[in-house]
């Protein structure tokens, strides 16, 4: 574990508000730099976005999860919305649209250890600006799970939100992570690495029996509020956030490249890749069994 990562995970347990403080910093530098590109007209459009989704392949019909950074995309013309309204507009009527709708952005242990009571209308997205509006957008589905919840809009939103709740771990059978494996689904990462997105990674950890010990030894009674108001409890685990600084997800990537199952584009300005999601979940059960592959051991035992 590199020193950096030490710091960090100490700040964000002991000192939280050291992290907001630096990262209000860096945010209003985000926005000089972005409101420079506006004032130069170095502006991203919607046409744009629509023409670079559909040279990645993506198209009408598709079943897709949505890992970004918008402001890595550049001065993207109305932001979250312009982003979404194109990805809606190409996967169309008949496609879905996933993203992780995490009510936290730290380690799901921090966050459980406040107490904290997760409403599935009303406790706002901390995993990024499209996943919010994605979350607040009229037909928008949540999976009812109290630290790696997920929103779809499209017409197998419930399909894949309806079956989170009471999951002992979040990546199962039922999550709407896996789901998606079984619809052929198609993960995009824009402006963010697999090391800090791409959540499919864990489906490969609630599918076979994993040999690390990743989960944290508690089992947490978890507060939420459903979408009736009524209040409910569920037991959950979470990640060990000391095992899940050992991952390195990011040395996976030849790996997919060359099973084929990830590819590179560029969205806006950003970097961007696209993941089959069933194709990952076999690449890594495949070369767990055979090679013990995981993100925390990318090149094997």
């Amino acid at each position: 574990m590199s020193v950096k990562i030490k710091i960090i995970s100490l700040l964000k347990k002991h000192a939280p508000f050291v992290i907001e403080y630096c990262r209000g910093i860096k945010k209003i530098l985000k926005k000089k730099s972005l409101e420079k590109k506006r004032i130069n007209n170095q502006i991203i459009t919607k046409q744009q976005l629509i023409s670079d989704f559909k040279k990645t392949g993506i198209k009408r019909g598709d079943n897709i999860i949505v890992h970004t950074s918008l402001s890595k995309m550049g001065y993207v013309e109305q932001g979250a919305k312009t982003f979404v309204d194109a990805l809606l507009e190409v996967i169309g009527k008949e496609g879905t649209l996933l993203c992780p709708c995490f009510a936290h952005d730290t380690f799901s242990k921090y966050y459980l250890d406040n107490d904290p009571v997760f409403d599935i209308l009303q406790s706002p997205s901390k995993a990024g600006a499209v996943t919010e509006y994605l979350r607040k957008l009229n037909g928008t589905k949540r999976s009812l799970h109290p630290t790696d919840s997920a929103c779809a809009y499209g017409p197998l939103a419930d399909f894949f939100t309806n079956s989170h709740f009471g999951q002992l771990t979040p990546y199962t059978k039922l999550s709407p992570y896996y789901k998606l494996t079984e619809k052929n689904g198609k993960i995009l990462n824009v402006g963010v690495p697999l090391n800090t997105s791409c959540t499919n990674l864990h489906t490969l950890e609630d599918a076979v029996d994993f040999k690390f010990p990743i989960y944290y030894s508690k089992i947490y009674d978890a507060k939420l509020i459903d979408e009736s108001g009524q209040k409910r409890t569920m037991k959950t685990k979470v990640h060990d956030p000391v095992f899940s600084q050992k991952r390195k997800p990011d040395e996976l990537i030849p790996l997919f490249e060359k099973e084929g199952i990830l590819k590179h584009y560029t969205i806006g300005e950003a970097s961007a890749t696209l993941i089959d999601a069933k194709g990952l979940l076999d690449v890594m059960i495949k070369n767990y069994n055979e090679r013990g592959v995981t993100m925390y051991t990318p090149h094997g035992d």
